[in-house]
């Protein structure tokens, strides 16, 4: 059995990556630069907060001798670096008083300039000695700008811990998406292959494998409708090779009988009277043979959907007629009681050869189905909105196990030694549904009704209705 090729698990499993790392990088991107912005901003509202009474503290301290004790002693019960700026040199402010003075990194600051030129409360973030700080500035008076700072390490310690969290679990996600989406994508594709196996033995003419899928998706349905197609694949496949076989059986027995009577006939010292009833055999079988090859090349035809069939109205009642004086003459001879009732018009939308055709069919099969001395009765009346032509025998009834095969072709209900090839039925039906009718039996002992149903036409309603106006009018009046 070869194995799936992994094409699909690759492109299903890439498709997959690429969707789990687009998904992970709009986290990302939601997440870790918005929680460092709140952190931050949150750490600058909290020495916002803090150098209000800071600034009370400067106001009242002396510049000279109380700027860095006040300093040193706020940072250390704020836990915050305070620097205190002097405009000494015009454009440059220089730190006078500075709670961390031992580091000497503070020369000048960006956040502390923008307080003294805005007169105002300034703030911001900046990176000074490779460290992050949130810093906040506020002038003291026309000259001293005292400065609050805070590192941010803690900050975004905790951002740098969400972010490598983020990645790893990221990581961790798209492994396992990629073995997942494999392991899917290739139980995927085995299905497929699994039907593609299906569809070759089918296309070959293998019909004895089941087709399964026992999962109840999409691809369940179409193994199902795989197997649905396989089964009745199987049936066309079967009645094509009883078709060609019973097609054989029938035309070669009219032909060996031919060609037995010809060579009696070329053999043999037959006086006029043997004579004349080998030829009439023989005409006989040229008959069968002719309406063997007229069968087959309507059913040839009704396959290939070349026959034509028109929708005309057309007199069921005179066809019923038409069909019993066509079959007078031999249902005497073979005494039958051949009824007809059908009054009065009984307009179809048909084609009228067909009906005829049918109506023949119907009644050749129930004379050749009944013995001598029974009736059979051709009726035409309109049915439930149709118009129904219905020929009816006094058979003792078909076999229930054959009512359901009686319309297929080559099927004969007693074993096949009724004459006949077979077709007659099939063909009827065939051509019934063909004019949007149905044709249908009803079996009962004693009884057995053949009933093609067609459409009423316009004109038929319309007769109707004035026949039930001039029933319903007095006649006085009428």
């Amino acid at each position: 059995m070869r194995l799936p090729q992994p094409r699909l698990a690759l492109k299903f499993g890439f498709a997959l990556f690429v969707i789990i790392v687009g998904a992970l990088g709009i986290v990302y991107l939601a997440v870790v630069p918005r929680l460092e912005s709140r952190l931050v901003n949150a750490k600058i509202h909290e020495l916002e907060r803090t150098s209000e009474p800071v600034v009370r503290a400067f106001r009242e301290a002396d510049p000279i001798t109380g700027y860095q004790p006040l300093a040193n002693g706020l940072s250390s019960s704020l836990s915050v670096r305070i620097v205190v700026f002097d405009r000494l040199r015009p454009n440059s402010l220089i730190p006078i008083a500075d709670s961390n003075s031992s580091s000497g990194d503070v020369k000048s600051d960006p956040v502390a300039e923008q307080a003294f030129n805005s007169r105002g409360t300034a703030s911001g973030r900046i990176t000074r000695g490779g460290r992050d700080f949130a810093e906040v500035a506020v002038p003291i008076d026309s000259r001293n700008v005292v400065l609050l700072s805070a590192s941010l390490r803690d900050a975004l310690a905790d951002v740098s811990l969400v972010r490598r969290t983020l990645i790893l679990a990221g990581i961790v996600a798209l492994g396992l998406s990629l073995l997942v989406g494999a392991f899917a994508a290739w139980r995927f594709s085995a299905r497929i292959r699994r039907l593609e196996d299906a569809a070759g033995r089918i296309a070959g003419g293998d019909f004895g494998h089941p087709v399964v899928d026992p999962v109840e998706d999409e691809v369940g349905q179409l193994a199902r409708a795989f197997d649905a197609m396989r089964l009745r694949l199987a049936q066309l496949d079967h009645a094509r090779r009883e078709f060609i076989a019973n097609a054989s059986h029938e035309l070669r027995t009219p032909l060996f009988s031919l060609g037995g009577f010809l060579e009696l006939m070329a053999n043999e010292q037959l006086d006029e009277q043997e004579r004349r009833e080998f030829v009439d055999e023989m005409a006989g079988q040229v008959d069968r043979l002719t309406k063997l090859a007229t069968d087959l090349l309507d059913l040839s035809r009704l396959d290939a959907g070349q026959l034509a069939v028109a929708r005309v109205p057309v007199d069921v009642a005179t066809t019923a007629r038409t069909v019993g004086e066509e079959f007078r003459p031999v249902a005497e001879g073979a005494d039958h009681e051949l009824t007809v009732d059908a009054e009065g018009p009984l307009i179809a939308l048909a084609d009228e050869q067909r009906v005829l055709q049918i109506g023949r069919i119907l009644v050749e099969n129930a004379m050749r189905h009944t013995p001598p001395g029974t009736r059979v009765l051709v009726a035409a009346a309109p049915r439930d909105g149709r118009a129904a032509l219905a020929i009816q025998d006094d058979v003792p009834g078909v076999p229930a196990g054959d009512l359901e095969h009686l319309f297929e072709r080559f099927y004969r209900a007693d074993g096949g030694k009724a004459s006949g090839s077979g077709l007659g039925l099939a063909i009827a039906r065939e051509l019934a549904l063909r004019m949007g009718g149905s044709l249908h039996l009803v079996s009962a002992p004693g009884k057995t009704v053949f009933t093609l149903e067609l459409p009423l036409s316009d004109l038929s309603v319309s007769h109707e209705i004035e026949s039930d106006l001039a029933a319903t009018v007095p006649p006085e009046r009428a």
